[in-house]
């Protein structure tokens, strides 16, 4: 018998998370320069690493031979001084997608349930399917998460409701006062995770802390990966009630998160100048990309975050297409969202390459 057959069942059922191809990769595919190829296609950094950062890794490395330090202690401090709460409030992660694991872990099991908008995070259907819990997909008009309706599909066996704001791939954001409404309706047996993976991209973000403070049965998740330009190095972290971290720091691994990932982190989250500059270069790419498709004439989702979903038509013949000409966009089949494409936003030369390689597709 092949050892497939021996293997859980909803495990070989499942679809791999395919993240955005890499540049080596399509330049190794594609006979191309890498130097060449403009990667717009998974959400990161274009301007780099922070450069405080990039300091702290040169003089982290010297003692890559020592263990890090397992719970984080100068990190976690840290991050729970920049937010006025304790370090009991505040777990590292190895990118925040693990905390989403070890939420999972431990509240999760074939008799529970988890809501997500239906144009979530991919990662939040595999981590529930991995779990062997009941996956709750509500409706999102205009890609916009309905807490109202998120809340209505609450059941007694319902444990985890995640709610991306700004949401990916969408990069549409919820109200202050839906957000209230629905933490209103949270039951005691529930938990709301708040992922805010691009919340520094917010102009007016909502203070989803407040609830942690009054000890609401609220986690708000965080990464370094994004504005920080951290990706490489896998670094994140949760924010909760001591009751809920508590909890999640039984489930994790020792050492998750590794000495020289905590170190850049520990630089960047003060290195206001490279945030400051991340978030005006962002700004500026989705001015230039939101008046490109305006003047083309193409459907596209205002966003919030630092991408933008825009329709192409056949989504992944744009892709393909595009990747042909050394631009990698990421295609949306993954989010039945067959006719689009998301466009991280890149540098001013990386956008315009970016734009004039769309063009020249649609126009065949």
């Amino acid at each position: 018998m092949p050892i497939r057959d021996f293997a859980n069942q909803f495990v070989c059922d499942l679809v791999a998370y395919e993240p955005g191809k890499p540049i080596e990769e399509t330049a190794r595919e594609l006979g191309l320069n890498p130097a060449s190829i403009v990667k717009v296609a998974s959400n990161e950094n274009p301007l780099g690493p922070s450069p405080l950062a990039k300091e702290a890794i040169r003089a982290a490395i010297d003692q890559a031979h020592i263990y890090p330090d397992g719970g984080g202690f100068k990190l976690r401090t840290a991050i729970a001084g920049n937010l006025k709460l304790d370090i009991s409030n505040i777990i590292l992660g190895n990118g925040s997608n693990e905390i989403i694991e070890l939420l999972c872990h431990t509240f999760l099991n074939r008799d529970a349930e988890l809501i997500a908008a239906k144009h979530a995070f991919v990662v939040y259907k595999l981590m529930a399917t991995l779990f062997g819990a009941k996956y709750v997909e509500v409706d999102d008009p205009d890609f916009i998460h309905d807490l109202d309706a998120m809340a209505d599909a609450i059941t007694e066996n319902t444990r985890l409701i995640f709610i991306a704001n700004p949401n990916n791939p969408t990069g549409t954001q919820v109200t202050h006062e839906a957000i209230k409404r629905f933490v209103n309706r949270l039951p005691e047996h529930a938990i709301a995770v708040f992922d805010e993976a691009y919340f520094e991209f917010l102009e007016t973000p909502p203070d989803i802390l407040k609830y942690v403070r009054e000890g609401k049965n609220v986690i708000v998740l965080r990464t370094f990966s994004k504005i920080h330009g951290l990706a490489a190095l896998r670094i994140g972290y949760g924010i909760a009630p001591a009751a809920i971290i508590d909890l999640l720091q039984k489930a994790r691994q020792p050492f998750n998160t590794n000495a020289i990932a905590q170190a850049a982190a520990l630089a960047a989250i003060n290195d206001h100048d490279h945030i400051a500059k991340t978030k005006a270069n962002n700004q500026q790419g989705l001015a230039f990309y939101e008046k490109a498709f305006t003047d083309r004439d193409l459907k596209f989702v205002p966003s919030s975050a630092n991408f933008i979903l825009v329709e192409v038509g056949d989504g992944d013949r744009v892709f393909k297409e595009m990747l042909k000409q050394g631009v990698i966009v990421r295609a949306m089949s993954g989010y039945k969202l067959n006719d689009w494409i998301r466009i991280s936003i890149g540098t001013p030369a990386e956008n315009n390459r970016a734009l004039t390689v769309l063009d020249s597709v649609l126009s065949k």
